[in-house]
């Protein structure tokens, strides 16, 4: 197959790349803005056809929340309208999509794990935005799978882990949110399960996938220094109110993913675990 990876400059893009020679029957072309504007609909239009695309794995997003509360039209412009133009183009080639989505989707005020059909209900820019690119995807393509993640971190990127370590190393002293409770996932874990799931077949509809467990930031943040060795910084328990940001966050977030587990038989690691792969690659490369 000819499979379309968008945004593959980012974290879960990056980590699809290093991925891709353990999948030799496929031939993956790998864009991001530089290569294909994916805002520009006559563009993707003749990009998918001229690279006769079977599969799309769109990794391209908005992700400053924060910056999002002020920049609607730009937000919406790249996590509403390009998957839609993606969906349609590729459902012209009788291709499948595979959007990427977010907790945020969520309020928050639940108390258990999110499954695929509770009634999303965001709370900021960026989660209305990525709501709506989930039903235009599937409006625009009787083949597209959407794929709700949360709490991302790599290798790559700006990313909370990165944070922590680069704070934890100049501060004595940081202050992390306790009150908002969610599970880490390791960019690397995702990629390998979204491969997987292109080679057993996509299936249209909404999934979810994080690593296992549950966390607070500030947890995470703990987890962070523990496994990295950090034993100079001090790190505080904040209330969200505390720390107040543009955007809302949820503070429940926990997402079911017994869904996809059982549709493709994944294994999914624990959110510690992964953290404690992704450290040790930092390491070898600093």
């Amino acid at each position: 197959m000819n499979i379309l990876i968008t945004g593959c400059n980012g974290q879960l893009g990056s980590e699809l790349r290093l991925q891709q020679s353990a999948h030799p029957t496929h031939h993956f072309i790998n864009t991001d803005i530089g290569e294909l504007d994916i805002s520009n609909q006559e563009q993707v239009d003749g990009f998918v056809a001229e690279h006769q695309i079977d599969g799309i794995i769109n990794c391209a997003a908005y992700t400053a929340v924060d910056k999002a509360e002020g920049d609607k039209e730009r937000c919406t412009t790249l996590n509403t309208l390009a998957p839609a133009y993606l969906a349609n183009a590729v459902e012209q080639c009788g291709g499948w999509l595979i959007q990427i989505s977010t907790d945020y989707v969520f309020n928050g005020k639940a108390y258990t794990p999110y499954v695929e059909s509770d009634t999303p209900s965001p709370d900021s820019v960026y989660g209305s935005t990525k709501l709506a690119s989930e039903l235009g995807v599937s409006k625009f393509c009787h083949r597209a799978m959407v794929v709700r993640t949360a709490w991302l971190y790599s290798c790559f990127g700006h990313n909370f882990v990165k944070t922590m370590l680069r704070l934890g190393k100049e501060k004595p002293q940081i202050g992390v949110v306790a009150d908002q409770i969610g599970s880490p996932t390791y960019a690397r874990d995702l990629a390998s399960a979204l491969l997987s799931i292109v080679e057993q077949g996509v299936q249209p509809g909404v999934f979810h996938y994080t690593n296992e467990g549950v966390a607070s930031w500030y947890d995470f943040a703990k987890a962070v220094h523990r496994i990295y060795g950090i034993d100079g910084c001090e790190v505080l328990p904040l209330h969200t109110s505390e720390y107040p940001t543009a955007a809302h966050r949820p503070p429940y977030s926990v997402l079911d993913k017994t869904k996809i587990k059982q549709a493709y038989h994944l294994s999914i690691p624990h959110w510690e675990d992964s953290l404690r792969d992704c450290i040790k690659t930092i390491k070898e490369h600093e």
